[in-house]
């Protein structure tokens, strides 16, 4: 949770190109109602989750986007605050129109906001290195998935520049693995390691380098032996935060999505079915815990760095759906708590004339919405987009 930076050379895309793609080739359209008449057992209504996530693309673009067109700014009442890590998931919102949809408008975007970001960043201007090993991990991710899409060089440049910065924070501390801040690198978190685990593994698969791996199985290690229940699953934040040893047993719905996600890759590369089962184990127990998701529907966490939270959750979440040596039984009960949370976020957590985005999917957004905030919700609508074009959601 935190602040930003790029280094090198990235695609030079100009403010006069910004505005020429700020514009999409889609309307507000609102999704059916949350709970359709039953006409003799028949559902009458059909969920139209992409027309909703093309309208939230859009809002994104239009009430967000800061008035320089260089990122997207804090929230939409016109406060300017550049948040790094908060446009590193913006970058893999647009990542997940791109690869819904295959408008090169989107992929536009991702570009335009990574030199945007470059120029942006405070902490060390014109390079995209960080402080916060975390946010570089995000960043690494997203752009790693538009690489992958669309084989633009450059953008790989960018995720292995991130990389060997990310690498200079692992250390002894508390057993062999990554610093949370460079100014911090005592305190060894999920937040730090899940991504580096996940960007290692996908960039280990993307270049064909085993190094990646070697490094990302490391850090999966510690972190199911440190920071996992043993008998739950269930997610810790991390240990020794104030450099005086101790734990930090915070529950995120984030850090769950996270491990979840770290588990997933651990099982794509080796097929070792302990890896399925550890994802498995801490997505039941997410799906029925008080502390992740009270009464089914993920918790809200506030705004700032918290609205990102459940996006996060939901992101490496629903790769467990999809994954296809996932039990029918399970999988039929992760779909129906995905649905729940999506039906319920489109009844009761977005304002369909404003199309902002609560919070708390649990009630309308009110006053002033985060970047975070927003981006949380386009996460589960885009997720809800993919399920349906696979059929896997009707």
């Amino acid at each position: 949770m935190k602040k930003l930076k790029l280094n090198g050379k990235l695609l030079i895309i100009t403010l006069s190109s910004i505005v020429l793609f700020t514009q999409c080739a889609c309307t507000k359209t609102k999704v059916q109602p949350l709970y359709p008449i039953d006409n003799n057992g028949q559902n009458t209504y059909t969920y139209n989750w992409a027309a909703l996530a093309d309208s939230l693309q859009n809002k994104l673009h239009s009430d967000f986007l800061a008035q320089n067109g260089k990122y997207y700014a804090q929230d939409n009442a016109g406060n300017q605050t550049f948040h790094y890590w908060h446009n590193a998931h913006a970058v893999d919102v647009l990542v997940d129109a791109y690869e819904r949809t295959g408008n090169d408008v989107y992929m536009q975007r991702v570009n335009s906001l990574l030199t945007g970001m470059r120029e942006t960043n405070p902490v060390r201007r014109n390079t995209l290195i960080n402080d916060f090993y975390d946010d570089m991990g995000w960043l690494g991710l997203s752009t790693l998935r538009a690489y992958d899409l669309s084989k633009n060089t450059l953008q790989l440049d960018i995720v292995k520049t991130l990389w060997q910065d990310i690498l200079t924070g692992i250390n002894d501390i508390q057993g062999r693995s990554l610093g949370w801040a460079k100014h911090r690198l005592y305190f060894k978190n999920t937040p730090a390691n899940g991504p580096a685990i996940i960007m290692g593994l996908r960039l280990a698969r993307s270049t064909g380098d085993q190094h990646y791996k070697d490094t990302a199985v490391m850090l999966y290690d510690w972190l199911r032996s440190n920071l996992i229940d043993p008998v739950t699953g269930i997610v810790w934040d991390g240990v020794n935060p104030n450099n005086q040893g101790g734990m930090e047993k915070a529950i995120y719905t984030y850090n769950q999505g996270l491990f979840i996600g770290a588990a997933l890759e651990m099982y794509a590369d080796t097929k070792d079915k302990k890896y399925l089962d550890d994802a498995i184990r801490t997505a039941r127990t997410s799906m029925r815990s008080s502390q992740v998701a009270p009464g089914g529907i993920l918790k809200p966490e506030g705004q700032g760095d918290g609205g990102l939270f459940k996006g996060i959750f939901v992101r490496y979440f629903v790769k467990l759906v999809q994954n296809k040596d996932l039990s029918e039984s399970d999988k039929k009960t992760m779909v129906n708590f995905l649905l729940n949370n999506a039906q319920k976020l489109n009844s009761s957590g977005i304002n369909h004339q404003t199309l902002l985005i609560s919070p708390d999917w649990n009630s309308m957004p009110a006053g002033t919405i985060d970047l975070s905030t927003q981006l949380s919700g386009m996460m589960l609508i885009e997720a809800m987009a993919s399920l349906q074009k696979e059929g896997i959601v009707q």
